[in-house]
């Protein structure tokens, strides 16, 4: 377990976190630092516990239209997903389709071909 100090809101703060998350902890803390002084910016001083919450509830609202739009997205996936498999099932029945046509053509120029060589083979002429 790592420790680091980070700085919100003019306070440090020592916090643990798992080995090789300390720059992902500093990077948080930085983006929560920013957000209250754009916050103090706006407001004014409000006092430090209420820019700090206000900062906190920005960050999840942003966390809930984030997660908003990634259920949007999965279901969009989904539908995308099945309209590939409708799409590929269309297809193979469209190529078995085809290749029954060209058998079933194959075996009429087949038959065809044999009545023209029985024909000529029978010395009648064509034509």
């Amino acid at each position: 377990m790592s420790h680091i100090n980070v700085t919100i809101n003019g306070r440090q703060y020592r916090m643990a976190c798992e080995e090789g998350q300390e720059v992902r902890l500093l990077k948080l803390a930085e983006s929560l630092e920013s957000r209250v002084g754009e916050l103090r910016g706006k407001f004014g001083e409000i006092g430090d516990a209420r820019l700090t919450v206000m900062a906190a509830l920005t960050v999840c609202d942003e966390l809930v239209d984030a997660n908003a739009r990634i259920r949007a997205l999965e279901g969009e996936l989904e539908t995308l997903r099945n309209v590939r498999t409708a799409a590929a099932d269309r297809a193979r029945a469209t190529q078995v389709a085809v290749a029954n046509a060209l058998n079933a053509a194959a075996d009429r120029i087949e038959k065809t071909t044999q009545v023209i060589n029985r024909t000529i083979g029978n010395g009648v002429a064509i034509g």
